[in-house]
């Protein structure tokens, strides 16, 4: 299942998978273990403002979905199109996918 969530109002629609219009750039954040309990789907798109950073993008997860999220989000390990993030000052690029990942126990 997937949620559909902009950062738009609603009466704006996206012109495709990258770039809703020059101002902006969609994504799709994909959850995993934990962060799908809490979030309560395993991905959803969102649309953002043009050079927005992975920080801001988890920031706005939090405010919009509630402290299950953020206590996962708090301690999960995020990954940008496949790569570790590590500097969470890096900006997001039209069509990015955004995976987050708890603390995984077990070997």
């Amino acid at each position: 299942m997937t949620e559909q969530t902009t950062a738009e109002p609603a009466d704006t629609e996206p012109a495709d998978a990258e770039m809703a219009d020059a101002g902006t750039v969609a994504l799709r954040v994909r959850y995993f273990a934990g962060a799908r309990a809490a979030r309560g789907v395993t991905e959803e798109e969102l649309t953002v403002p043009c050079g927005t950073s992975v920080a801001v993008v988890l920031a706005t997860l939090t405010d919009r979905h509630g402290s299950a999220l953020a206590r996962v989000l708090g301690s999960a390990s995020v990954l940008l199109d496949g790569t570790a993030v590590r500097d969470r000052s890096v900006e997001i690029a039209g069509g990015a996918e955004l995976d987050v990942l708890p603390p995984f126990a077990g070997g």
